[in-house]
């Protein structure tokens, strides 16, 4: 069983710019809302379930495209061992249903530290619940760049280390340690750009926990105000930016 699995051109290049350009020109681009050894880098988040994706691609028509490249294809199905997606003696769905997805924006010279992604560990209620898997998207790699790579470590061995290259689609199992190198080199001011797709598998008690959908990010309230315009004659509920 693979511990990770790459696809090359994951989208169309005028896809994958197009999706780019939206991102990075977002209102919600401000420093991570995450923590730890993501202080500092930049970008903003989205908490959703699958049950509440529909909203977020109708927010943010410009993600279809790549939800359905990550989420809806079977590329990633061969990582996840069957056994582990048991919480409490109930059998989780065969497939995530529950997911954090995150822009990451590095400057040159900004790693970030080893570590095991658990983001939806505290709303899911589950101390040690980890993903099924993990997916990133490089978005933009600063022409001439040397380094940033994505480094895989189970315990203290090493899985795998991944050159960033815009298009390239990584998958990997959700209970892997992974790192990102520092970049060196490119344009003055360029950073590099990727999502990250955290995907879980709950059973319905847990994903009961989860928002369905909820924006991250540290933007201020003029996006949230902003947001909340664009939001009128919806539910106020459908869509939270939080500070």
């Amino acid at each position: 069983m693979p511990e990770y699995v790459t696809h090359r051109d994951a989208l169309p290049r005028a896809e994958l710019e197009s999706l780019g350009d939206a991102l990075l020109g977002s209102r919600f681009v401000a420093r991570s809302p995450l923590m730890g050894t993501f202080r500092a880098s930049r970008g903003f988040s989205f908490i959703f379930t699958q049950a509440g994706r529909a909203t977020l691609e109708e927010r943010f028509p410009f993600l279809s495209a790549y939800l359905r490249c990550i989420l809806d294809g079977d590329s990633a199905w061969e990582l996840v061992p069957r056994p582990r997606w048991r919480w409490f003696g109930a059998r989780a769905p065969s497939r995530p249903n529950a997911f954090y997805l995150n822009l990451l924006l590095l400057d040159a010279g900004t790693p970030v530290g080893r570590h095991i992604d658990a983001t939806l560990q505290e709303p899911s209620g589950l101390r040690h619940a980890t993903p099924a898997h993990v997916s990133v998207l490089y978005l933009r790699v600063p022409p001439e760049a040397q380094g940033g790579a994505l480094r895989l470590f189970r315990e203290k061995e090493s899985q795998g280390e991944i050159a960033p290259e815009p298009g390239l689609l990584v998958h990997f199992r959700g209970d892997l340690a992974h790192e990102v190198q520092a970049f060196t080199g490119g344009p003055e001011g360029a950073q590099r750009a990727s999502l990250v797709c955290e995907q879980y598998a709950f059973t319905d008690k847990v994903l009961a926990r989860i928002p369905g959908f909820r924006i991250q990010s540290k933007a201020g309230f003029s996006a949230y105000l902003q947001a909340q315009r664009e939001r009128e004659g919806t539910s106020p509920s459908v869509g939270t930016l939080e500070e």
